[in-house]
């Protein structure tokens, strides 16, 4: 059962950067290379979908159906996995508070090619409303909460929105998301941010070089020989997302699946992490408390830079995430909204 016990009370406190580390940038690749190597070893279990499809499901242990060991649902960034720097860190905090862990891999992810020429993108709650409901029927005693980073956070934003009260979970967090698509793929063009950019549009290439392996894939694809089509997200998302995903091009993409507007029909305990400086979001999409519902909690910084949060000091860091996601998580479990 998660303990009260396990979190101390200054892990509520609002974040303030690690000593030498208050640089956005460093505050994004620092945790890269502090903790290369993943050090949680999990099972995986392949989940065939309703179209034809599969989803890998990444657990710890086996779970359990247990009323007093929630299941935590972690949504990945882009081309993230279960042997994430940050997914690893939260696995740990989270096991460490007694909770149950299940990571989900969106379509492709994980070194591992999907079966369709679909695959996933920044507004695909399809498929972690999909798990949950595989996920409350395996396990009906016990309650089902959520993390999404990044990309997951928008997903998972935008699937709490689209369900409302009808919403299988019953508490999420949201960190770093990208919540209005458009600003961030404008974000992603300028300054430094580009070299992020450059370096996630090379791991989507690769991507689809190994699902291009299968002719019959490969024939239903755009061209990958074409370099525009990777000089930008926003081409990208043209000439791969929208089509691939059945969007009419990339505006119309980008407005559907931005969670920003959705953030009103919110009616789970959830909670935004957010950093002003975040170099993969532009300060406009950054919610105020009048477009968000009453369930929802805006933890907004001034400084954490994308998915990065380390207090403490550059000679000892500490990640602020990994305190204050199941502290939130343990909040919402001993005291259940009425």
């Amino acid at each position: 059962m998660p303990s009260s016990q396990s979190f101390p009370q200054e892990s509520r406190q609002v974040f303030r950067p690690a000593t030498g580390l208050g640089n956005c940038h460093l505050q994004t690749i620092f945790p890269r290379y502090h903790r290369p190597r993943p050090w949680i070893h999990t099972q995986c279990q392949w989940l065939q979908t309703p179209d034809g499809d599969r989803l890998a499901l990444h657990t710890p242990a086996p779970l359990r159906d247990d009323a007093s060991a929630p299941i935590v649902l972690v949504l990945h960034g882009l081309e993230g996995s279960v042997e994430s720097p940050y997914v690893q860190g939260i696995m740990q905090a989270l096991l460490a508070a007694g909770f149950q862990v299940a990571v989900m891999h969106f379509r492709g992810c994980g070194g591992v090619p999907n079966l369709l020429p679909r695959a996933y993108h920044s507004g695909d709650s399809a498929d972690p409303r999909w798990l949950a409901g595989q996920l409350r029927e395996r396990f009906p005693a016990t309650p089902l909460m959520a993390v999404g980073y990044s990309l997951g956070g928008n997903v998972l934003l935008k699937w709490l929105g689209e369900d409302g009260a009808q919403s299988l979970l019953s508490a999420a967090v949201s960190v770093s998301a990208p919540l209005d698509l458009h600003a961030s793929s404008r974000r992603l063009q300028q300054g430094f941010s580009k070299v992020y950019q450059r370096h996630l549009l090379s791991s989507l290439k690769e991507s689809l070089r190994r699902k291009a392996k299968n002719p019959e894939l490969a024939s239903k694809m755009p061209r990958l020989d074409e370099a525009r089509f990777f000089s930008s997200f926003r081409n990208f998302d043209d000439h791969f997302t929208a089509p691939l995903h059945g969007f009419r091009g990339v505006d119309d993409y980008y407005t559907r699946a931005s969670s920003k507007p959705l953030l009103r029909q919110i009616e789970v305990p959830t909670l935004i992490i957010h950093a002003a400086d975040d170099p993969f979001v532009c300060t406009s999409a950054i919610p105020e408390p009048h477009e968000i519902s009453a369930s929802v909690s805006l933890a907004i910084s001034k400084q954490g830079g994308h998915v990065g949060f380390i207090c403490g000091s550059l000679w000892r860091p500490e990640y602020w995430l990994e305190t204050r996601i199941p502290q939130f998580f343990l909040d919402k479990y001993l005291n259940p909204p009425d």
